[in-house]
């Protein structure tokens, strides 16, 4: 299916960085998410060449991005996801909790009020914390040693992805997908500002190990 009629929603969800192109032309994927990039731009006359080729130089770039990490040895690709993703990850979470934090309580009585985006934060933190230290200490180690059993860790680490991406929807769908409301405030336009920045380092970590690490492997 050409990119043209894919819906917005489908698109914002599958290239990191569509809906930054779609706040630059005031396109809605939450809403009318289901609308397809044609209708959508119809709709906001817009001219649809232009968002297509700035999506397209989102893909090439991921596309390079990813031909660079096929490129790399599993020793030297492990070490990347440690310091692209899992130090990332350490410090992201404890401010998006203080952000949240602070929402929560000063804009409790908003009907828009992220309300239990705390307490969802924390326990993705301890998950993610949890995980990354099991990769660390068991399935690393596992890996550079060449050791076949690590096809059983691999396994587990697989289905605890598959968790986090369901701590992901219940993000979403507790911010709107991860949309403030008309004139919010600095605090929660940080606070969702990181938190899309968030989703997206952690779907890329997680696609990394399951579909290039992994694969190595198993």
């Amino acid at each position: 299916m050409s990119i043209n009629q894919q819906s917005v929603g489908e698109i914002a969800r599958s290239i990191t960085g569509a809906t930054a192109v779609f706040h630059k032309y005031k396109l809605d994927f939450c809403c009318n998410g289901h609308l397809t990039l044609a209708d959508a731009c119809v709709k906001k006359n817009v001219g649809i060449d232009e968002v297509i080729s700035d999506l397209q130089t989102l893909i090439d770039n991921q596309k390079q991005h990813l031909n660079r990490v096929e490129a790399l040895q599993t020793d030297e690709l492990i070490e990347h996801i440690l310091a692209r993703y899992h130090e990332v990850h350490r410090h992201q979470l404890p401010e998006l909790i203080r952000l949240a934090e602070r929402v929560e309580k000063v804009h409790k009585l908003h009907p828009d009020c992220p309300t239990g985006l705390t307490s969802l934060l924390i326990e993705m933190q301890q998950a993610l914390l949890s995980h990354m230290m099991k990769e660390e200490q068991i399935l690393f180690p596992m890996i550079r040693a060449h050791q076949l059993q690590a096809v059983h860790p691999i396994a587990m680490m697989r289905h605890e992805h598959t968790q986090h991406g369901e701590s992901l929807e219940a993000l979403e769908k507790l911010t709107h997908d991860i949309t403030p409301p008309e004139g919010a405030c600095n605090t929660w336009q940080a606070l969702y500002i990181g938190l899309n920045a968030f989703k997206h380092d952690l779907m890329q970590h997680i696609h990394l190990e399951n579909n290039e690490l992994f694969m190595r492997i198993s």
